[in-house]
């Protein structure tokens, strides 16, 4: 387990970090959300040992980060953003490396496992400079996942790779989160629902949520919504006014959709899909919206941000 209790990071009079406190259990893959400069790299940093905390405390796997660093580190893979990495070296090169600083014994059947893993036999020999973005990330998950750790703090991990890239990097997470605790820090939405189990969205260095990726896009407005397309949105519209449940209705002319809105915690897709069957009305696509995480993020972090 990590257990992280009133982390706090200042620098002068700026606190990037301030009282963060929450666990991660076996299992989980934890999304560490935020705007660029909410402290989310701050804290990956601080859980893997890389800054000293101002004030808290950080715990893996039982031991302390401060008082017992070694230890603790030994249960920690860690890819810190952007992947950095020796780039005169080879990828074989730096994976020997590394088995070494780790002290494994005997690292050759481990590295061959690795290499196989992340698909790295091709690109072994090259140069790591001279690697694509996707390459060196896979080079960077390596070496975190070389010793094999209980726990993986994976900082932005897919940021600046191409959609089959990213893809790739998913399904080798979600193949790591079975035996163990996972933690990202990103700012793509897309990834908490491709790879993770639980988010928390951090703002101007606190917790602002907490919650499944479910639970978070039940509190979008569109939670429940109706979304539909028609050719003619205005008449639809006028066709729609005073449905049972309906809190508001609104027309993006741009994209050629008209959504309907329930109030809080009513269920409108029987009421609507009733309207259109009763007015005989034609429309060429019906939608129930999910909730747009999106648009929660924007809600809960507006003006958290910090520098």
């Amino acid at each position: 387990m990590i257990e992280i209790k009133n982390l706090t990071k200042r620098y002068g009079d700026l606190v990037a970090v301030d009282s963060v406190s929450f666990t991660v259990s076996p299992g989980e893959v934890l999304g560490f959300l935020g705007p660029n400069g909410a402290g989310k790299s701050t804290t990956m940093k601080m859980i893997a040992g890389f800054l000293t905390p101002t004030e808290g405390s950080i715990r893996v796997c039982g031991h302390d980060v401060e008082s017992a660093p070694l230890e603790a580190k030994r249960c920690i893979g860690y890819l810190p953003e952007g992947a950095p990495a020796y780039g005169e070296m080879t990828p074989a090169n730096f994976l020997t490396f590394i088995a070494r600083i780790r002290g494994l014994e005997n690292p050759a059947n481990r590295i061959r496992e690795v290499v196989a893993r992340l698909g790295l036999e091709r690109v072994l020999d090259q140069p790591i400079d001279t690697l694509s973005k996707g390459f060196k990330r896979r080079v960077g998950i390596a070496q975190a996942i070389l010793h094999d750790p209980r726990v993986l703090v994976l900082d932005e991990p897919t940021d600046g790779l191409d959609p089959n890239q990213k893809h790739e990097v998913r399904a080798l997470i979600q193949g790591l989160a079975k035996d163990k605790i996972v933690v990202i820090s990103t700012h793509i939405l897309e990834e908490v629902h491709a790879v993770c189990s639980r988010a928390i969205i951090i703002a101007g260095g606190k917790v602002v949520a907490d919650a499944t990726p479910d639970e978070l896009e039940a509190k979008s407005k569109y939670y429940q919504a109706v979304s539909l397309r028609a050719r003619d949105l205005d008449a639809l519209k006028e066709a729609l006014n005073g449905v049972p449940g309906v809190s508001d209705i609104a027309i993006d002319r741009e994209a050629r959709v008209l959504t309907v809105f329930p109030i809080l915690g009513k269920s409108i897709f029987g009421p609507v899909t009733q309207r259109l069957h009763e007015r005989a009305i034609d429309v060429t696509s019906v939608e129930l919206e999910s909730g747009r995480l999106d648009e929660v993020f924007r809600t809960i972090t507006q003006g958290g941000a910090r520098s």
